[in-house]
């Protein structure tokens, strides 16, 4: 299991996610729906609009210690300070990255995922090599994603409920001191998020 690999095959549809697939075929069969329209709304929640409120609550915590200790306290009232609030966004807890802890999030039981942080979950989280490989051995599965750390750096797993869900807050990239808020969003990544990866650096960005 790879970061690219396309786990939404047929086959693997849970019978809800079946019958979506199947209703878009007929729409789009009758032509009243356009796949190619539907991939890049999808695509937008996915990879921009929904990480980006995610980025901000990760950027004020970086730049703000006051807020970064409200977040540790109380995750849900200071992320719905920032005005992001919703249906599976409600009960929040944040796990910071440190040098020696490194943070995971999965949902083993099914796909539970803070949408209102972070859009629409990607295919591979709700995947069940993903799910169950994540708890078994996390160090590999972050190797998959290019995520090689040190052997001495503690991984922990974070299992998402329908109560609970996590949202990591990377390390602050080195040379990023007198950044605005606005420029060290753009350093952070949905994959950073959810401990798949690490905040990318100022050159990389």
């Amino acid at each position: 299991m790879t970061h690219d690999h396309d786990h939404d095959h047929d086959n693997e549809l849970d019978p809800m996610a079946a019958r979506v697939r199947a209703l878009e075929t007929i729409l789009t069969r009758k032509g009243l729906v356009d796949p190619a329209a539907i991939d890049v709304i999808v695509d937008t929640y996915e990879t921009k609009v929904g990480p980006r409120n995610g980025a901000r609550v990760v950027a004020k915590a970086w730049s703000d210690p006051a807020y970064a200790d409200w977040l540790r306290k109380d995750a849900t009232a200071a992320i719905a300070s920032l005005g992001f609030t919703g249906r599976q966004g409600e009960h929040m807890q944040a796990a910071f990255n440190t040098p020696d802890t490194h943070n995971l999030v999965v949902c083993t039981l099914c796909s539970c995922y803070p949408w209102a942080v972070l859009g629409l979950p990607p295919v591979w989280y709700k995947a069940p090599p993903y799910r169950s490989r994540a708890v078994i051995d996390p160090r590999g599965v972050l190797e998959e994603f290019g995520l090689t750390l040190p052997a001495d750096t503690k991984i922990r797993v974070w299992d998402s409920t329908a109560e609970l869900r996590y949202l990591v807050v990377p390390e602050r990239p080195a040379g990023t001191e007198g950044f605005s808020e606005e420029k060290l969003a753009g350093l952070v990544t949905r994959d950073s998020m959810i401990g798949t990866g690490v905040a990318l650096t100022p050159e990389a960005a």
